[in-house]
Protein backbone atom coordinates (compact mmCIF):
# COMPACT_ATOMS: atom_id res chain seq x y z
CA UNK A 1 0.00 0.00 0.00
CA UNK A 2 1.40 3.39 -1.00
CA UNK A 3 2.08 5.78 1.87
CA UNK A 4 0.76 9.10 0.56
CA UNK A 5 1.70 10.92 3.77
CA UNK A 6 5.28 10.01 2.95
CA UNK A 7 5.06 11.16 -0.65
CA UNK A 8 3.47 14.46 0.44
CA UNK A 9 6.54 15.21 2.54
CA UNK A 10 8.74 14.94 -0.55
CA UNK A 11 7.27 18.07 -2.19
CA UNK A 12 7.93 21.74 -1.53
CA UNK A 13 4.44 23.25 -1.39
CA UNK A 14 4.14 26.70 0.22
CA UNK A 15 2.34 26.90 3.55
CA UNK A 16 -1.31 27.80 3.20
CA UNK A 17 -1.53 26.64 -0.42
CA UNK A 18 -3.81 23.88 -1.69
CA UNK A 19 -2.26 22.94 -5.01
CA UNK A 20 -4.79 21.61 -7.51
CA UNK A 21 -2.82 22.39 -10.66
CA UNK A 22 -0.43 19.45 -10.93
CA UNK A 23 -2.20 18.61 -14.18
CA UNK A 24 -0.58 21.75 -15.59
CA UNK A 25 2.69 22.03 -13.65
CA UNK A 26 3.71 19.68 -10.87
CA UNK A 27 5.16 21.16 -7.68
CA UNK A 28 8.85 21.09 -6.84
CA UNK A 29 10.15 17.81 -5.40
CA UNK A 30 12.71 18.54 -2.70
CA UNK A 31 15.10 16.02 -4.26
CA UNK A 32 15.11 17.95 -7.54
CA UNK A 33 16.36 21.08 -5.83
CA UNK A 34 19.29 19.15 -4.36
CA UNK A 35 20.03 17.27 -7.58
CA UNK A 36 20.12 20.40 -9.72
CA UNK A 37 22.46 22.07 -7.25
CA UNK A 38 24.75 19.03 -7.43
CA UNK A 39 24.64 19.03 -11.24
CA UNK A 40 25.55 22.70 -11.36
CA UNK A 41 28.36 22.72 -8.82
CA UNK A 42 29.83 19.21 -8.73
CA UNK A 43 29.28 18.15 -12.33
CA UNK A 44 29.26 21.21 -14.59
CA UNK A 45 31.28 23.30 -12.13
CA UNK A 46 34.07 20.78 -11.43
CA UNK A 47 34.00 18.36 -14.34
CA UNK A 48 33.27 20.89 -17.07
CA UNK A 49 32.99 19.25 -20.49
CA UNK A 50 34.24 15.97 -19.07
CA UNK A 51 30.79 15.60 -17.53
CA UNK A 52 29.44 14.23 -20.80
CA UNK A 53 31.42 11.09 -20.04
CA UNK A 54 32.19 11.14 -16.33
CA UNK A 55 28.75 12.31 -15.11
CA UNK A 56 26.76 10.27 -17.62
CA UNK A 57 25.14 13.23 -19.36
CA UNK A 58 25.20 11.55 -22.77
CA UNK A 59 23.12 8.56 -21.67
CA UNK A 60 20.58 10.56 -19.63
CA UNK A 61 17.84 10.48 -22.31
CA UNK A 62 17.70 6.67 -22.33
CA UNK A 63 18.32 6.21 -18.60
CA UNK A 64 15.53 8.60 -17.66
CA UNK A 65 13.39 7.14 -20.43
CA UNK A 66 13.65 3.70 -18.86
CA UNK A 67 12.42 5.10 -15.54
CA UNK A 68 9.40 6.64 -17.26
CA UNK A 69 8.79 3.44 -19.24
CA UNK A 70 8.06 1.63 -15.99
CA UNK A 71 5.12 3.99 -15.39
CA UNK A 72 3.82 3.47 -18.93
CA UNK A 73 3.78 -0.31 -19.12
CA UNK A 74 6.56 -0.12 -21.68
CA UNK A 75 9.69 -2.29 -21.91
CA UNK A 76 13.15 -0.93 -21.17
CA UNK A 77 14.78 0.60 -24.21
CA UNK A 78 11.52 1.80 -25.79
CA UNK A 79 11.33 5.33 -24.37
CA UNK A 80 13.72 8.24 -24.86
CA UNK A 81 13.54 11.74 -23.35
CA UNK A 82 14.47 15.10 -24.85
CA UNK A 83 13.20 18.10 -26.81
CA UNK A 84 9.58 19.26 -26.40
CA UNK A 85 6.24 17.53 -26.67
CA UNK A 86 5.42 19.32 -29.93
CA UNK A 87 8.61 17.93 -31.49
CA UNK A 88 7.85 14.44 -30.23
CA UNK A 89 4.32 14.61 -31.66
CA UNK A 90 5.78 15.60 -35.02
CA UNK A 91 8.30 12.74 -34.92
CA UNK A 92 5.76 10.10 -33.91
CA UNK A 93 3.15 11.19 -36.44
CA UNK A 94 5.67 11.45 -39.28
CA UNK A 95 7.06 8.00 -38.49
CA UNK A 96 3.57 6.48 -38.30
CA UNK A 97 2.56 7.98 -41.65
CA UNK A 98 5.75 6.69 -43.27
CA UNK A 99 4.94 3.19 -42.01
CA UNK A 100 1.46 3.37 -43.60
CA UNK A 101 2.18 5.00 -46.99
CA UNK A 102 -0.94 3.86 -48.80
CA UNK A 103 -3.34 5.97 -46.71
CA UNK A 104 -3.85 9.69 -46.26
CA UNK A 105 -6.20 10.31 -43.31
CA UNK A 106 -5.03 11.34 -39.84
CA UNK A 107 -7.97 10.86 -37.47
CA UNK A 108 -8.21 12.83 -34.24
CA UNK A 109 -10.85 14.38 -32.02
CA UNK A 110 -11.87 17.82 -30.83
CA UNK A 111 -10.63 16.99 -27.34
CA UNK A 112 -7.06 16.59 -28.54
CA UNK A 113 -4.61 19.18 -27.31
CA UNK A 114 -4.31 21.97 -29.90
CA UNK A 115 -0.54 21.62 -30.38
CA UNK A 116 -1.04 18.03 -31.59
CA UNK A 117 -3.46 19.26 -34.23
CA UNK A 118 -1.19 22.17 -35.15
CA UNK A 119 1.75 19.82 -35.65
CA UNK A 120 -0.40 17.55 -37.80
CA UNK A 121 -1.45 20.49 -39.96
CA UNK A 122 2.15 21.61 -40.37
CA UNK A 123 3.37 18.12 -41.21
CA UNK A 124 0.63 17.69 -43.81
CA UNK A 125 1.65 20.93 -45.49
CA UNK A 126 5.34 19.98 -45.40
CA UNK A 127 4.77 16.51 -46.85
CA UNK A 128 2.54 17.81 -49.64
CA UNK A 129 1.24 14.30 -50.34
CA UNK A 130 -2.47 14.90 -49.96
CA UNK A 131 -2.86 13.90 -46.33
CA UNK A 132 -5.87 15.26 -44.50
CA UNK A 133 -6.60 15.81 -40.81
CA UNK A 134 -10.07 14.59 -39.86
CA UNK A 135 -11.30 15.85 -36.48
CA UNK A 136 -14.51 14.48 -34.96
CA UNK A 137 -16.17 14.69 -31.57
CA UNK A 138 -14.69 12.31 -28.97
CA UNK A 139 -17.76 10.10 -28.93
CA UNK A 140 -17.57 9.72 -32.71
CA UNK A 141 -14.01 8.37 -32.86
CA UNK A 142 -14.96 4.70 -32.76
CA UNK A 143 -17.34 5.02 -35.71
CA UNK A 144 -14.87 7.15 -37.70
CA UNK A 145 -12.11 4.52 -37.76
CA UNK A 146 -12.31 3.26 -41.32
CA UNK A 147 -10.11 1.73 -44.00
CA UNK A 148 -8.97 5.18 -45.15
CA UNK A 149 -7.32 6.05 -41.82
CA UNK A 150 -3.53 5.96 -41.76
CA UNK A 151 -3.03 7.09 -38.16
CA UNK A 152 -5.30 7.49 -35.17
CA UNK A 153 -3.81 10.32 -33.10
CA UNK A 154 -5.44 10.97 -29.73
CA UNK A 155 -4.74 12.44 -26.33
CA UNK A 156 -5.79 9.73 -23.89
CA UNK A 157 -7.14 12.21 -21.30
CA UNK A 158 -8.92 15.33 -22.57
CA UNK A 159 -7.03 18.33 -21.23
CA UNK A 160 -10.22 20.32 -20.61
CA UNK A 161 -12.69 17.84 -19.16
CA UNK A 162 -10.55 14.89 -18.11
CA UNK A 163 -12.54 12.54 -20.37
CA UNK A 164 -10.63 9.25 -20.73
CA UNK A 165 -10.37 7.30 -23.97
CA UNK A 166 -10.17 3.48 -23.92
CA UNK A 167 -6.66 3.08 -25.33
CA UNK A 168 -6.75 -0.68 -25.67
CA UNK A 169 -10.13 -0.82 -27.40
CA UNK A 170 -9.45 2.03 -29.82
CA UNK A 171 -5.96 0.75 -30.65
CA UNK A 172 -7.40 -2.69 -31.38
CA UNK A 173 -10.05 -1.19 -33.65
CA UNK A 174 -7.45 0.97 -35.43
CA UNK A 175 -5.23 -2.04 -36.04
CA UNK A 176 -8.15 -4.09 -37.32
CA UNK A 177 -8.82 -1.30 -39.82
CA UNK A 178 -5.15 -1.18 -40.87
CA UNK A 179 -4.28 2.06 -39.05
CA UNK A 180 -1.46 2.87 -36.63
CA UNK A 181 -1.83 4.78 -33.37
CA UNK A 182 -0.13 7.76 -31.74
CA UNK A 183 -1.18 8.39 -28.13
CA UNK A 184 -0.48 11.63 -26.27
CA UNK A 185 -0.04 10.79 -22.58
CA UNK A 186 0.49 14.33 -21.28
CA UNK A 187 -2.41 13.96 -18.82
CA UNK A 188 -1.95 10.22 -18.26
CA UNK A 189 1.68 9.62 -17.28
CA UNK A 190 1.84 9.68 -13.50
CA UNK A 191 -1.92 10.19 -13.23
CA UNK A 192 -3.26 6.72 -13.96
CA UNK A 193 -2.00 3.25 -14.91
CA UNK A 194 -0.88 3.06 -18.54
CA UNK A 195 -0.14 -0.18 -20.38
CA UNK A 196 1.37 0.66 -23.75
CA UNK A 197 2.63 -2.85 -24.37
CA UNK A 198 -0.63 -4.45 -23.30
CA UNK A 199 -2.63 -2.10 -25.52
CA UNK A 200 -0.22 -2.71 -28.43
CA UNK A 201 0.14 1.04 -28.99
CA UNK A 202 2.46 1.94 -31.86
CA UNK A 203 3.74 5.30 -30.68
CA UNK A 204 3.21 7.44 -27.59
CA UNK A 205 4.44 10.84 -26.47
CA UNK A 206 4.06 12.97 -23.39
CA UNK A 207 5.41 15.81 -21.32
CA UNK A 208 7.04 15.42 -17.92
CA UNK A 209 6.22 18.70 -16.18
CA UNK A 210 2.67 17.77 -15.15
CA UNK A 211 2.07 14.66 -13.03
CA UNK A 212 5.74 13.61 -13.30
CA UNK A 213 6.82 16.91 -11.66
CA UNK A 214 9.88 17.48 -13.83
CA UNK A 215 9.69 21.29 -13.66
CA UNK A 216 8.65 24.07 -16.07
CA UNK A 217 9.75 23.24 -19.59
CA UNK A 218 10.93 19.75 -18.60
CA UNK A 219 11.78 17.58 -21.63
CA UNK A 220 9.21 15.35 -23.31
CA UNK A 221 9.33 11.62 -24.00
CA UNK A 222 8.57 9.42 -26.97
CA UNK A 223 7.74 5.72 -27.04
CA UNK A 224 8.23 3.52 -30.09
CA UNK A 225 6.83 -0.01 -29.97
CA UNK A 226 9.69 -2.52 -30.24
CA UNK A 227 8.20 -3.89 -33.45
CA UNK A 228 8.68 -0.50 -35.13
CA UNK A 229 11.94 0.48 -33.46
CA UNK A 230 14.29 -0.48 -36.29
CA UNK A 231 12.06 0.69 -39.13
CA UNK A 232 10.56 3.93 -37.80
CA UNK A 233 11.86 6.83 -39.87
CA UNK A 234 12.94 9.85 -37.80
CA UNK A 235 11.61 12.87 -39.66
CA UNK A 236 13.92 15.11 -37.61
CA UNK A 237 17.26 13.47 -38.28
CA UNK A 238 19.27 15.27 -35.63
CA UNK A 239 22.88 14.74 -34.64
CA UNK A 240 21.98 12.96 -31.44
CA UNK A 241 19.81 10.47 -33.33
CA UNK A 242 22.72 9.44 -35.54
CA UNK A 243 24.13 5.93 -35.15
CA UNK A 244 27.55 7.40 -34.30
CA UNK A 245 27.34 11.12 -33.52
CA UNK A 246 31.04 11.54 -32.93
CA UNK A 247 32.03 9.83 -36.17
CA UNK A 248 30.91 13.11 -37.77
CA UNK A 249 29.70 11.35 -40.92
CA UNK A 250 28.44 13.61 -43.66
CA UNK A 251 25.37 11.42 -44.24
CA UNK A 252 22.75 10.50 -41.66
CA UNK A 253 22.50 6.94 -40.35
CA UNK A 254 19.68 6.35 -37.85
CA UNK A 255 20.62 5.14 -34.40
CA UNK A 256 19.55 1.79 -33.07
CA UNK A 257 15.93 1.52 -31.94
CA UNK A 258 14.41 4.42 -30.09
CA UNK A 259 17.80 6.19 -30.01
CA UNK A 260 17.03 7.44 -33.52
CA UNK A 261 14.28 9.59 -32.00
CA UNK A 262 16.83 11.74 -30.21
CA UNK A 263 17.23 15.10 -31.92
CA UNK A 264 19.09 17.83 -30.06
CA UNK A 265 21.69 17.97 -27.32
CA UNK A 266 20.29 16.61 -24.04
CA UNK A 267 19.11 19.36 -21.64
CA UNK A 268 21.35 18.13 -18.83
CA UNK A 269 20.13 20.33 -16.00
CA UNK A 270 16.47 19.74 -16.84
CA UNK A 271 17.06 15.99 -17.09
CA UNK A 272 18.75 16.02 -13.69
CA UNK A 273 15.68 17.68 -12.17
CA UNK A 274 13.38 15.18 -13.88
CA UNK A 275 15.48 12.20 -12.81
CA UNK A 276 15.30 13.35 -9.19
CA UNK A 277 11.55 13.97 -9.50
CA UNK A 278 11.09 10.37 -10.61
CA UNK A 279 12.55 9.21 -7.29
CA UNK A 280 9.14 10.05 -5.79
CA UNK A 281 7.65 7.13 -7.74
CA UNK A 282 9.91 4.55 -6.14
CA UNK A 283 7.58 2.50 -3.97
CA UNK A 284 4.42 4.06 -5.42
CA UNK A 285 1.80 1.65 -6.77
CA UNK A 286 -0.12 3.16 -9.70
CA UNK A 287 -3.19 1.12 -8.75
CA UNK A 288 -3.18 2.90 -5.39
CA UNK A 289 -2.79 6.25 -7.15
CA UNK A 290 -5.72 5.52 -9.44
CA UNK A 291 -8.05 4.25 -6.71
CA UNK A 292 -7.30 7.21 -4.45
CA UNK A 293 -7.55 9.71 -7.29
CA UNK A 294 -11.03 8.49 -8.24
CA UNK A 295 -12.20 8.64 -4.62
CA UNK A 296 -10.84 12.18 -4.14
CA UNK A 297 -12.33 13.41 -7.42
CA UNK A 298 -15.69 11.85 -6.54
CA UNK A 299 -15.61 13.63 -3.19
CA UNK A 300 -14.69 16.92 -4.86
CA UNK A 301 -17.61 16.62 -7.29
CA UNK A 302 -20.05 15.72 -4.51
CA UNK A 303 -19.03 18.67 -2.33
CA UNK A 304 -18.95 21.22 -5.16
CA UNK A 305 -22.37 20.23 -6.46
CA UNK A 306 -23.83 20.39 -2.96
CA UNK A 307 -22.26 23.71 -1.98
CA UNK A 308 -21.71 25.54 -5.29
CA UNK A 309 -24.72 24.72 -7.49
CA UNK A 310 -23.87 27.49 -9.96
CA UNK A 311 -21.00 25.38 -11.26
CA UNK A 312 -21.82 22.77 -13.91
CA UNK A 313 -19.81 19.56 -14.03
CA UNK A 314 -17.78 19.29 -17.25
CA UNK A 315 -16.00 16.03 -16.43
CA UNK A 316 -17.44 12.52 -16.71
CA UNK A 317 -19.24 11.60 -13.51
CA UNK A 318 -18.06 8.01 -13.76
CA UNK A 319 -14.54 7.92 -12.31
CA UNK A 320 -13.47 5.07 -14.59
CA UNK A 321 -14.03 7.37 -17.59
CA UNK A 322 -12.06 10.27 -16.13
CA UNK A 323 -8.40 11.12 -15.67
CA UNK A 324 -7.07 12.66 -12.46
CA UNK A 325 -8.83 16.01 -12.76
CA UNK A 326 -12.25 17.55 -12.31
CA UNK A 327 -13.56 20.42 -14.42
CA UNK A 328 -16.59 22.68 -14.11
CA UNK A 329 -18.26 25.17 -16.44
CA UNK A 330 -19.14 28.71 -15.40
CA UNK A 331 -19.45 31.87 -17.55
CA UNK A 332 -17.16 33.68 -15.09
CA UNK A 333 -14.74 30.78 -14.79
CA UNK A 334 -11.62 32.87 -15.26
CA UNK A 335 -12.49 35.42 -12.58
CA UNK A 336 -13.59 32.69 -10.16
CA UNK A 337 -10.26 30.92 -10.58
CA UNK A 338 -8.33 34.14 -9.96
CA UNK A 339 -10.27 34.69 -6.75
CA UNK A 340 -9.48 31.13 -5.66
CA UNK A 341 -5.80 31.51 -6.44
CA UNK A 342 -5.74 34.74 -4.47
CA UNK A 343 -7.01 32.73 -1.49
CA UNK A 344 -4.47 29.94 -1.75
CA UNK A 345 -6.42 27.39 -3.81
CA UNK A 346 -4.53 27.01 -7.07
CA UNK A 347 -6.21 25.49 -10.11
CA UNK A 348 -6.40 26.89 -13.62
CA UNK A 349 -8.75 27.98 -16.39
CA UNK A 350 -9.26 26.83 -19.96
CA UNK A 351 -11.27 28.83 -22.49
CA UNK A 352 -14.05 29.41 -22.93
CA UNK A 353 -15.46 28.69 -19.46
CA UNK A 354 -13.71 25.75 -17.77
CA UNK A 355 -12.29 25.72 -14.24
CA UNK A 356 -9.82 22.82 -13.94
CA UNK A 357 -8.73 21.13 -10.73
CA UNK A 358 -5.99 18.51 -10.78
CA UNK A 359 -6.28 15.99 -7.95
CA UNK A 360 -2.96 14.27 -7.29
CA UNK A 361 -2.85 11.77 -4.39
CA UNK A 362 0.92 12.18 -4.03
CA UNK A 363 0.27 15.47 -2.24
CA UNK A 364 -3.52 15.97 -2.11
CA UNK A 365 -5.79 14.25 0.40
CA UNK A 366 -9.31 14.46 1.79
CA UNK A 367 -8.49 17.44 4.01
CA UNK A 368 -7.19 19.50 1.08
CA UNK A 369 -10.28 18.65 -0.98
CA UNK A 370 -12.66 19.72 1.78
CA UNK A 371 -10.79 22.95 2.47
CA UNK A 372 -10.59 23.81 -1.23
CA UNK A 373 -14.34 23.44 -1.65
CA UNK A 374 -14.96 25.55 1.46
CA UNK A 375 -12.94 28.37 -0.12
CA UNK A 376 -14.76 27.92 -3.42
CA UNK A 377 -18.09 28.18 -1.59
CA UNK A 378 -17.05 31.47 0.03
CA UNK A 379 -15.98 32.83 -3.35
CA UNK A 380 -19.28 31.86 -4.96
CA UNK A 381 -21.61 32.81 -2.11
CA UNK A 382 -20.05 36.25 -1.70
CA UNK A 383 -19.43 36.85 -5.42
CA UNK A 384 -15.85 37.52 -4.39
CA UNK A 385 -14.77 36.90 -7.97
CA UNK A 386 -16.53 40.06 -9.16
CA UNK A 387 -13.60 42.41 -8.70
CA UNK A 388 -11.89 44.21 -11.61
CA UNK A 389 -8.47 42.66 -10.98
CA UNK A 390 -9.89 39.14 -11.29
CA UNK A 391 -11.26 39.84 -14.77
CA UNK A 392 -7.97 41.05 -16.21
CA UNK A 393 -6.57 38.21 -18.33
CA UNK A 394 -2.96 37.23 -17.75
CA UNK A 395 -0.76 35.79 -20.49
CA UNK A 396 -0.99 32.29 -18.95
CA UNK A 397 -4.41 31.21 -17.71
Amino acid sequence: MTDFHKTRARFCIPDGVIYLDGNSLGPLPAAAERRVAHTLTEEWGRQLIRGWNTAGWMVQPRAVGDRIARLLGAPAGSVVVGDTLSIKVYQALAAALALNPGRRVILSDSGNFPTDLYMAEGLIETLGQGHVLKVVEPDAIDAAIGDDVAVLMLTEVDYRTGRLHDMAALTAKAHAAGALTVWDLAHSAGALPVDLAGAAADFAVGCTYKYLNGGPGAPAFIYVAPGHAETARPALSGWMGHAAPFAFDRAYRPGAGVERMRVGTPPVIALAALDAALDVWDGVDMADVRRTSIALCDLFIKLVEAQCPELELASPRDGSRRGSQVSFHHPQGYAIMQALIDRGVIGDFRAPDVLRFGVTPLYIGVDEVRRAVAVLKRVMDGRLWDRPEYHKKAMVT
